[in-house]
């Protein structure tokens, strides 16, 4: 199997199975963020106690890349410092940008190629956009 498909396979496995989709009740950081280029939504909530993000959760509507990349992040901000995660959405930029970056998340190297079509690079960095403004509202934020 060719490293493409084999990328284009975990793109699909995170459209068609999202992991975190859903949405949590009582406190945590809500962002609502959408791409009007191409109609992509997300509704990201994170639940950050004591600098750690402890879950996260996305709703929305979108392409595959948006909602592979949100259920990507989701899954990979979980347990991370705020610093660590907001590092992480910097390294993900860094990637769209067509820079090596290596992610202890071995799922988000699926999306590397997605800097060869600069019109998808806002479909997946929307969820990570959200998650960066989510922390940094949050006041206990160290840069």
């Amino acid at each position: 199997m060719e490293l493409d498909d084999l990328y284009r396979r975990v793109i699909m496995d995170h459209y068609k199975n999202p992991r975190n989709r859903g949405s949590f009740e009582g406190d945590a950081v809500t962002v609502n963020l959408n791409n009007p280029s191409c109609g992509d939504r997300i509704t990201l909530q994170l639940k950050v106690e004591d600098g750690v993000v402890q879950d996260a959760r996305f709703q929305g509507e979108g392409c595959s890349i948006s909602l592979s990349s949100a259920s990507m992040m989701t899954d990979a901000v979980k347990g991370k410092r705020m610093e660590d995660a907001l590092r992480m959405a910097e390294n993900f930029s860094c990637m769209m940008r067509g820079q090596d970056v290596d992610f202890d998340y071995d799922d988000l190297e699926a999306l590397s190629g997605v800097n060869k079509f600069p019109a998808r690079i806002k479909c997946a960095t929307l969820a990570w956009n959200a998650m960066r403004k989510g922390l940094e509202q949050k006041p206990d934020v160290k840069e």
